[in-house]
């Protein structure tokens, strides 16, 4: 195992130095500027080019590329500003821009690339009917009312102080209900008025398809968020001169036609890309036009991604399996050890029993400053969660051992060593083997996030159809993830009846 790890590690592609690794958020604008940056990447150097799209937000990016994970990720200055470094929203582009340059230069040596020539700014929308039933023009007028309706916003916008925390404090708004929502389904929301107001982006398509009215920043809260390369400064110096490129090639009306594409022609991001490099002139080849398409049905999905869902299949059986066989070689002797330590037993299986209370996704972050983003952190947590239910029925199936037969075993003259491995053990397996199988069902089923930080797995395709609000790509995740669930607990429990005693039921 420990060999396992060291080769995990050893192969973490940031430390090739003819390999680069290109990240981005998760969501639909992230994700295509990441895969612009991956094409022209491809295209105009020698670099081997590695994606890590869908990055759980600003943080898990921003952690990535310090601590080499990552080499380039697209980021906003606006983001730069406030949510990194800390400070005010003041002035306008050009000082914000300088800003994050100095700091983030002097304090992580990472460089942000000229500007693509566009800002993707927050703003907050609401149904054009309430609009104007309230006469609502500004974000001063939405506070006016703001008792009495409910909001709803992204999750990461939810917590920022460039999101709704400085919105409250600077417009006093005051919403009846919250409620966090993925990108794609703040639409739906607002399209059935199951909330009243959302967050938007100035880029973002559904501002086209959607009865939305934005509202006016009238204090000039929100700070500029112009969108450009924030790149590592140990990355292959090709990388910076090739996206530099980019610099003031796209408006925000180029922006916002890709989006379209993206999020109603439910095109593929790296069709799009590919179009939009050669429409800028930066790759050869003329613009081949591709119809939009309707959301295909489940079956012809599964069938049209065969190849990529058996490749993630196997990432996601790779990863439980690692952190599983972890968890036994770990949790086993130290439930062994508790039953022969009793007195410590209880408060050490409490807390163990603790980390399960931990988000999932919050673990999983938690890893990225010191293991980076990957196979590696997602398998260190899962391995974790693993821990508990192992431990607490070794420890248990050991201790409650049939007490007649242990005290014939101790008359006959066997040592407790003796007696350990010769009857406690064999008369545990059953409920040791329980506790793997329950490790196992949690540890399949965990694993779907793994994807949020570059891990793969059966969570791809699951993290990328929320965003799309595809109900398609998020089943064809969810599905084989609850099988492969299964088939785990099944084989698990005929191991277990292999190994329970002769006898042993029947009594």
């Amino acid at each position: 195992m420990r060999k396992a790890l060291l080769l995990l590690l050893l192969a973490t592609p940031a430390l090739a130095a003819d390999r680069v690794v290109v990240g981005s958020k998760n969501f639909e604008e992230s994700r295509l500027l990441g895969e612009i940056f991956a094409q022209l990447l491809e295209s105009r150097t020698d670099l081997e080019v590695e994606r890590r799209l869908g990055l759980a937000g600003t943080q898990v990016c921003f952690e990535a590329l310090k601590t080499g994970a990552i080499d380039v990720y697209p980021e906003y200055t606006g983001t730069g500003l406030v949510s990194i470094l800390g400070e005010p929203a003041e002035g306008g582009p050009a000082r914000t821009l300088n800003r994050v340059r100095s700091e983030f230069l002097s304090r992580w040596d990472l460089w942000w690339i000229s500007p693509l020539g566009f800002e993707n700014s927050f703003e907050v929308a609401v149904p054009k009917e309430l609009a104007e039933r309230e006469g609502l023009r500004t974000i001063s007028d939405l506070a006016r009312i703001s008792k009495r309706l409910r909001g709803g916003f992204g999750h990461e916008f939810v917590g920022r102080e460039d999101g709704l925390l400085g919105l409250q404090r600077v417009y006093g708004l005051d919403f009846a209900s919250v409620q966090p929502l993925q990108h794609a389904l703040k639409y739906q929301a607002a399209k059935a008025r199951e909330v009243d107001a959302i967050d938007v982006y100035t880029t973002d398509a559904r501002l086209i398809t959607h009865k939305l009215v934005v509202l006016e920043d009238d204090r000039g809260f929100f700070p500029p968020y112009e969108a450009a390369a924030l790149v590592r400064g140990k990355a292959p110096p090709e990388v910076a001169a090739a996206l530099s490129l980019l610099a003031g090639a796209i408006d925000e009306q180029t922006m916002r036609a890709w989006n379209l594409r993206l999020q109603e022609g439910k095109e593929d991001e790296a069709v799009v890309a590919r179009d939009a490099l050669r429409s800028l002139g930066l790759v050869q080849g003329e613009r081949e036009e591709t119809a939009a398409r309707s959301a295909p049905t489940l079956t012809h999905y599964l069938w049209d991604e065969r190849s990529a869902l058996l490749r993630r299949t196997l990432e996601h059986l790779s990863l439980s399996a690692l952190a599983l066989l972890a968890g036994i070689v770990v949790a086993v002797p130290l439930g062994l050890w508790l039953e022969r330590h009793r007195r410590g037993a209880e408060p050490t299986i409490r807390l163990l029993g603790m980390t399960q209370t931990i988000p999932s996704l919050a673990l999983l972050a938690f890893f990225i400053p010191f293991l980076g983003v990957g196979t590696l952190p997602a398998i260190v947590a899962l391995w974790i969660y693993s821990l508990f239910p192992i431990v607490r029925n070794t420890y248990t199936g050991v201790r409650d051992a049939d007490p007649r037969a242990v005290e014939a075993a101790t008359a006959l003259g066997m040592t407790p060593a003796q007696i350990l491995r010769e009857v406690r053990l064999p008369l545990a397996a059953p409920v040791l083997m329980a506790g793997i199988r329950t490790a196992a069902v949690l540890t399949v089923g965990t694993a779907t996030l793994a994807a949020f930080i570059g891990a793969g797995g059966l969570g791809e395709p699951i993290v990328t159809g929320l965003q799309l609000a595809n109900a398609a790509m998020i089943l064809s995740g969810a599905i084989p993830a609850a099988i492969l669930a299964l088939l785990v607990d099944g084989l698990l429990g005929w191991v277990e009846r292999a190994l329970r005693p002769a006898g042993l039921g029947s009594r």
